[in-house]
C-alpha cells in the first residue's frame, strides 16, 4: 500500500561491484543517471473477494504482501486499444487487496510513454506495448508500490521508452528496478519496514536471472540494508501448454528462459524471503520452501488489450500473504479473478483461479508444506 504523503523510496548502489558487463550493475545502477540501454534482441461484479472474511490482516508482528503478475493497461501502438473511461476501472475489483497490503508489488509489461519508435520487428511472436503516461495513476490509485522493468516489454520502445517509463514512475512515488546498468534495486519503507526489491529477467538489457553471481550480490546488498527481501522474476516458457512447472532450464523460440525451481531456491538460500514470477501468460505453482513463500508464475494481471485471454491465459490471481518479521511464510489468500477483453480482471466467484494453482502445486510440488484449499486459503501443513 502506498501512501503519497508518506512514500519513502530508496534505490541501492551495490557497492561491491566494479565495472561490469551490460548484464551487470555498474557502479551508479542504483541511481537515476541515465546509462546506456542496449536496443532489445529478443524476439460489472462482485468485490466479496476482496472484502470478505478470508481477508489477511497485519499484527504488531506481522507483515502482508500483495503480489501480481503481468500489467499492461492498455496500448496505442500500433493501434488504439484503451479501455473504457480513461482506464479508471481496470482494477475496480482488485484495488482493495492491494491498497490494503503493506506492500504491493507488479510487473509492469512495456512502457509508460506517448509516441516513439518501437524497437521490436513485425514477425508473428514480435509485439510492442505502449501505455499513456496518464495511466500510472491507477497504478497509485490501486496502491502499488513497486512495478518490475525486468521483462521483455520494457524495451519494446528503446532507450526513449525506457527514460519515459522511468520518469513516470518517479513522478508518481512508485519504485522500480530491473534494467541492467540503471536502478538495480529499490528499498521501500513503510511503516517502519524496509523491503528491499530486486527483479532479474531473460533479455539482455535485464539483470538476468541466470547469472547467480550477480543475483548473490544484489541479495547480499538488500540484506544488509533491508528487513525483508523480495525477489521478482520474468521467465519460463509461455503459452497454455506451459502451465507446469519442468524439472531443469526452459527454452522459448530459441531464448533461455531460465531454470527456475534452481533460481527461486538458490534466491531463497541466499537470504530472499519471498520470491515471485511472471512471463509464462499462465499461473504456475506455488510452495513453500524452508518456510519462504515462492510463486512461480502469477500470469497475465491486468492485459485488457494485446494478450490471449481466453481460458487458462485470462486467469488473473492476486497472491495475498502473511510473513512474520523475520520474513516467515504464516498463511495467505488466493484471491481469484479472470480477465475481461477490453476490462481488466474481474472477480471469480467459483474461484477457478486458486483451484488450479492448488492443482498445479499438489502435482509439480507435492513435497511442498503448503495447502491450498478449494477458495484459495493458503495454510501450511501441520507438523506432526
Amino acid at each position: 500500500m502506498r501512501t503519497p504523503t508518506l512514500l519513502f523510496v530508496l534505490t541501492v548502489i551495490i557497492a561491491s561491484c566494479q565495472a561490469q558487463s551490460p548484464s551487470q550493475p555498474s557502479p551508479a545502477s542504483g541511481t537515476t543517471s541515465e546509462a546506456a540501454v542496449p536496443a532489445d534482441t529478443a524476439t460489472p461484479s462482485a468485490t466479496a473477494d476482496s472484502i470478505g472474511p478470508d481477508s489477511l490482516r497485519a499484527t504488531a508482528d506481522t507483515l502482508v504482501i500483495a503480489m501480481t503478475g503481468d500489467i499492461m493497461m492498455g496500448t496505442t501502438y500500433p493501434t488504439t486499444q484503451l479501455p473504457a473511461d480513461g482506464g479508471s476501472q481496470v482494477f475496480r475489483d482488485t484495488r482493495d487487496i492491494t491498497l490494503r497490503a503493506d506492500l504491493a508489488l507488479g510487473n509492469l509489461e512495456g512502457t509508460l510513454l506517448n509516441g516513439g519508435t518501437s524497437t521490436k520487428g513485425s514477425g508473428r511472436y514480435s509485439f510492442s506495448f505502449r501505455t499513456p503516461p496518464s495511466y500510472v495513476q491507477w497504478l497509485v490509485e490501486a496502491g502499488y508500490d513497486y512495478v518490475s522493468q525486468a521483462n521483455n516489454h520494457a524495451n519494446d520502445f528503446g532507450r526513449e521508452g525506457i527514460l519515459s517509463t522511468e520518469r513516470t514512475l518517479d513522478s508518481a512515488g512508485i519504485a522500480y528496478s530491473g534494467i541492467s546498468g540503471r536502478r538495480a534495486s529499490a528499498i521501500v519503507e513503510r511503516g517502519g519496514v524496509r523491503y528491499g526489491i530486486c527483479a532479474f529477467g531473460h533479455n539482455k538489457y535485464t539483470y538476468r536471472h541466470r547469472d547467480l553471481a550477480l543475483v548473490d550480490r544484489f541479495i547480499d546488498s538488500l540484506k544488509a540494508h533491508c528487513d525483508i527481501v523480495i525477489v521478482s522474476f520474468h521467465g519460463g516458457a509461455e503459452g497454455k501448454d506451459r502451465s507446469h512447472l519442468p524439472q531443469g532450464s526452459e527454452s522459448f523460440l530459441g531464448e533461455d528462459r531460465g531454470s527456475l525451481r534452481e533460481f527461486a531456491h538458490h534466491c531463497i538460500d541466499r537470504g530472499a524471503d519471498i520470491v515471485f514470477g511472471h512471463g509464462p501468460h499462465v499461473v504456475r505453482a506455488m510452495e513453500v520452501y524452508k518456510g519462504k513463500f515462492i510463486a512461480y508464475s502469477l500470469g497475465n494481471f491486468c492485459t485488457p488489450y494485446g494478450m490471449a485471454l481466453s481460458g487458462i491465459s485470462g486467469y488473473s490471481p492476486v497472491a495475498e500473504v502473511r510473513i512474520s518479521r523475520d520474513g516467515r511464510f504464516i498463511d495467505g489468500q488466493i484471491h481469484s479473478f479472470i480477465q475481461q477483453k477490453g476490462v481488466g480482471p474481474r472477480h471469480d466467484a467459483n474461484h477457478s483461479v486458486a483451484r488450479q494453482i492448488r492443482d498445479l502445486s499438489q502435482q509439480d510440488i507435492p513435497a511442498s508444506p503448503l495447502r491450498i484449499n478449494a477458495d484459495g486459503a493458503m495454510t501450511l501443513e501441520a507438523q506432526p
